[in-house]
């Protein structure tokens, strides 16, 4: 097997695969209506559940085509019932998208807003609860990608739970990364692209969910076609197949990036990743980067770090030098504040960081920005 060339990507998804990964998509063709294939979507979403831990008699997952994005869709156009209402818990980027969802199914909502650099009010979201008892449905983020903060679902599903809500969870850049116990943690439902912490590849989605709120949403109004979680998920019970044509290169990928998460093991995982973050951070402080998020309320994937005051930054010509020399830096996603992000997902090691930062290191001096940097407050 020729060895492929390896960028370290920073970016917070797609992430770095392995060689092996990749090679896994080179099969002899196959129509995926064939049962031999069909036996393999039904041990990949098994194995999907187990991952969070979940009891395969009351969990399962279903597998949709699409990027991360279809998984928030899925579950909010599909879990409310008739004249009920969602509660956004929001403090970012992806759960105003969820928001923006609710907007154009045109769903009641509340977008309960918080700051992007604090963790919600756990009283306020109660509040919002017990003064809304036509809530019927609560969705947050696990970890806000755009700032790296990290939310505190166990709580917030607990009051969802108080309050006779289902709790749904964007866990696209959590899941497979940081130990994610779904029962433990009050979680109704997550979700998760294969790209992200499984580090294969892109148009695989899923969401991991309870069986019988599933099977309850037969009744509810149906708001999409394609999207909806009770038609896919009885399709695959009555058939083994996905209703729609799957990624098929996608999912043999995937099947290997399992084998490959099954023997790293999920605790040896988070701590490589943790190695990663720390070595991320450790960096930036070194060259004098401010951060948006503080130490204890990061998830321990996600750096986002200021642009620094001084006339020559360019984030471009920063990240074009990176670029070139095989480490891809991300842009930062918040509306307020000029940012761009560094990532600990995908198949890297400590040392990788240790290589990129003598990069961006020559990036920022090539530039002629100062170091370490600077602030004008």
């Amino acid at each position: 097997m020729e060895s492929i060339k390896r960028n370290v990507l920073l970016n917070p998804g797609p992430s770095t695969t392995t060689d092996t990964v990749k090679y896994a998509q080179v099969v002899p063709d196959i129509c995926p209506r064939e049962k031999e294939f069909g036996k393999l979507m039904k041990g990949l979403r098994e194995d999907l559940v187990r991952i969070v831990h979940g009891d395969p008699g009351k969990y399962t997952s279903v597998l949709f085509c699409g990027s991360g994005t279809i998984n928030i869709d899925v579950c909010i156009n599909s879990l409310l019932p008739e004249g009920k209402k969602v509660l956004v818990v929001n403090n970012g980027a992806y759960s105003t998208r969820a928001v923006e969802i609710c907007r154009y199914y045109n769903l009641p909502h509340i977008d309960l807003q918080f700051p992007v650099d604090e963790i919600p009010d756990l009283k306020k979201v109660e509040e919002v609860l017990r003064e809304n008892p036509d809530i019927a449905l609560v969705h947050t983020t696990h970890n806000e990608t755009g700032t790296g903060i990290l939310n505190p679902i166990r709580e917030i599903g607990a009051l969802a739970h108080k309050y006779g809500a289902v709790f749904t969870v964007d866990t696209t850049s959590t899941y497979a990364m940081r130990p994610i116990n779904i029962e433990e943690d009050n979680i109704d439902f997550c979700m998760a692209s294969a790209q992200k912490g499984l580090m294969a590849f892109t148009g695989l989605s899923f969401v991991v969910g309870n069986r019988a709120i599933i099977e309850k949403s037969k009744d509810y109004p149906k708001r999409s076609y394609y999207c909806n979680l009770y038609l896919q998920y009885d399709f695959f019970e009555r058939t083994g197949e996905m209703h729609f044509t799957p990624p098929v290169q996608t999912i043999y990928a995937t099947l290997q990036a399992l084998k490959e998460y099954r023997e790293e093991g999920e605790e040896a995982k988070w701590a490589r990743h943790t190695r990663v973050f720390d070595a991320i951070n450790e960096g930036l402080d070194e060259l004098g980067f401010k951060q948006v998020i503080k130490p204890e309320l990061r998830a321990g994937l996600v750096s986002s770090a200021i642009y620094p005051d001084d006339e020559n930054w360019s984030f471009e010509k920063v990240h074009d030098y990176c670029y070139e020399r095989g480490f891809t830096i991300y842009p930062g996603k918040i509306s307020t504040t000029n940012t761009f992000r560094l990532c600990a997902l995908g198949a890297i090691d400590e040392s990788d960081i240790k290589d990129f930062f003598v990069v961006f290191k020559e990036a920022l001096e090539n530039t002629g920005v100062q170091i370490p940097v600077r602030y004008n407050d």
